[in-house]
Order: C-alpha cells, then sequence, then structure tokens
C-alpha cells in the first residue's frame, strides 16, 4: 500500500484516501499482524469462564446488570447526609444525572447556613456554572438589590440554592425526570439548612415544591412546602425580560418583610 507522506496536504491525503476506497480497500493495515484465531480463541475463553461463575446465565451469556432506580439511589444517598458538607459530597457521589456530565461545576449553595430566609432557584446558568454559585450573573445582581431593598443580603441574612445543582445544557428548562431524581436531596437540603420559611423563585421550584406551574398566578400567594411557610416570587430573570413585572415583586417583598416579622 502507498506510504502517504507527513508532508501531504489535506486534499492530497482525501483523494488518496478515495482512490484506496474505490479499489476495494475496506480496512487499514497496523504496524503489527492480528492473529484473528487467537482472538476468537480468546473471546471463547472469556465466555467460557463467565460460564462458571454463580448466577450465570445458560449458554454462558453474560447476566446482565441490575436496572438502578435513581430516584431510589437520590433518597439513600439524601438520607445519610448528616450535615450540608455531607449532603454536598452525597450530591457529588450521584451518577444518574446526565446534567452532571456536561456541566463544570456542582453549584451547591450560598449565603448563611441556617439563616431564617431560604431562596430556591431553578438552575444555574453560565455564570453560576463558572463560578459554582447559585445567583452571581445579572439575575443574581439584581437579587441582591431586591433582598437589600427589605434588610435582607446573601452575605448575612439569606441561604440560596436552586432545584437543580447542575447546569442544562443551554440554559434549557429541566425535564421532569431530572427534577425527580434531584428532589430528594433539595428536601433534605431544606431539611438541614432549616429556615423559618422559603421563598421559590420561578416556574421550575414551583413544580418542584408546589406540584404547580404559572408563577404569574402564583406569586405573592403565601402556601407551605417542606413543612414551612413558602412565598412563590418571580425570577429575577424574568424581570430583566419583563421589567413592568418589578412592581408586583416589590409587593411580593414588602410581604416577606411583613412574614419575617410576624414570624420574630
Amino acid at each position: 500500500m502507498m506510504a502517504m507522506d507527513q508532508g501531504l496536504d489535506w486534499y492530497a491525503a482525501k483523494a488518496l484516501l478515495e482512490w484506496q476506497m474505490e479499489m476495494g480497500v475496506d480496512e487499514a493495515i497496523v504496524d503489527a499482524p492480528v492473529d484473528r484465531f487467537a482472538a476468537e480463541a480468546e473471546l471463547k475463553a472469556r465466555h467460557a469462564e463467565r460460564a462458571k461463575k454463580p448466577g450465570a446465565a445458560p449458554g454462558g451469556a453474560p447476566v446482565p446488570e441490575p436496572e438502578v432506580d435513581p430516584v431510589a439511589e437520590a433518597r439513600m444517598l439524601a438520607k445519610g447526609a448528616a450535615d450540608l458538607d455531607g449532603l454536598r459530597g452525597a450530591l457529588e457521589q450521584f451518577e444518574h444525572c446526565a446534567l452532571k456530565r456536561g456541566a463544570r461545576s456542582l453549584v451547591f449553595a450560598d449565603g448563611v447556613p441556617g439563616a431564617r430566609v431560604m431562596l430556591v432557584g431553578e438552575a444555574p446558568g453560565r455564570d453560576e456554572d463558572l463560578q459554582g454559585k447559585p445567583f452571581v450573573g445579572r439575575a443574581g445582581q439584581l437579587l441582591d438589590k431586591m433582598l437589600a431593598a427589605i434588610g435582607l443580603s446573601r452575605a448575612e441574612s439569606v441561604y440560596i440554592t436552586n432545584v437543580l445543582p447542575w447546569r442544562p445544557p443551554q440554559n434549557r428548562d429541566p425535564r421532569p425526570d431530572e427534577i425527580a431524581m434531584l428532589m430528594p436531596f433539595l428536601h433534605r437540603h431544606i431539611a438541614l439548612a432549616d429556615p423559618d420559611l422559603l421563598v421559590i423563585m420561578g416556574n421550575t421550584s414551583a413544580q418542584a415544591l408546589l406540584g404547580r406551574r404559572g408563577i404569574t398566578r402564583l406569586r405573592g400567594t403565601w402556601t407551605e412546602a417542606a413543612d414551612r411557610p413558602a412565598l412563590p416570587m418571580l425570577h429575577p430573570a424574568y424581570l430583566l425580560r419583563n421589567p413592568q413585572a418589578k412592581r408586583e415583586t416589590w409587593a411580593d417583598l414588602l410581604s416577606l418583610r411583613a412574614k419575617l416579622k410576624g414570624l420574630s
């Protein structure tokens, strides 16, 4: 077979390859010869070895691995977390969410653990994925201004997390199966942080914690989630796209402040 000169350009190499295919070449020749008979014998030996193991299927066929229930495994890992550090470690061990493989960071939480107010957002975006913290992009900057307007801050009086700890590709909406498998971690997160009340920001959070969507209808009405008072609110990202909705959000913030005073 004709040897390819290392200085051959791409077009010449492509033409050479096409010529070889037309001449009937269907396999590349490697540096060392391959003994096909030995390879087949080795494969038969491996099948025979598997057949000797207890529980092997008839005829030596490999026994299929049992299917794993990701929600059940999430419940087990979450239940075993004794504190927030342990819960973060449990999430790092969880391998059944495909989002993890495409994300740069595990976005766990920010703010003050044990704060009276816990905010639950939807999922990390690009900035959050890069920094490993929730609400750090433009929506996060707006959130900080919203909190400051009623005397709160993530540095002193608020704890923040998301329904999903990994960024969905292209910031798409989370799928129901992704939410379902991560809900045990969220419920355990809330239990360990133990806030006096929750702020549920956005449709994904409302779906996860209230079982309902339609945040523009749900917002501003106190309800209950995870055994504590909860206030659905518009997500700051929505406000950036729809600044006319800031009036309703200001009313919700005042309601949040009044609720905190009432629980004091």
